[in-house]
C-alpha cells in the first residue's frame, strides 16, 4: 500500500484524480489523449493511484478501466482540518486586535 500524500504529491496524478473524478469510468485510450506524455508514463502514474487506494481497475473483455475512489482522501481532508481550524483562529485574532486598534 502506498501513501496517499506521496500518491497526490505529483501534478500529474493530481490531475488523473480530477478527470477520474469526473467521470464514471475511462478506458486508458480515453485517458491517454489529455496528457502530453505516453501511454506507459500514464499507466505507471494510475499503478501508483491504485496502490494509494485511490484507483480500482476492473477490465472488461481486452480493456481496463479506471475509477476514482475517494475515500483514502478523507485523512487527507483531516489532515488539512486541523490546520484550518489553527488558521481560522489565527484569523480571529488578527480581527479583534485591528478591531480594537481602529476604535
Amino acid at each position: 500500500m502506498r501513501d496517499v500524500y506521496s500518491a497526490i504529491a505529483d501534478p500529474t496524478r493530481r490531475e488523473l484524480i480530477g478527470l477520474l473524478a469526473s467521470a464514471d469510468e475511462l478506458p486508458l485510450h480515453e485517458i491517454t489523449p489529455k496528457f502530453d506524455m505516453g501511454r506507459t508514463a500514464i499507466s505507471k502514474h494510475l499503478t501508483i493511484l491504485k496502490e494509494a487506494g485511490l484507483v480500482n481497475e476492473r477490465r472488461m473483455g481486452r480493456e481496463t478501466l479506471y475509477r476514482f475512489t475517494p475515500e483514502p482522501l478523507m485523512e487527507v481532508q483531516q489532515w488539512v482540518n486541523h490546520y484550518e481550524m489553527f488558521w481560522t483562529a489565527r484569523l480571529d485574532q488578527l480581527k479583534a486586535f485591528l478591531e480594537g486598534t481602529n476604535s
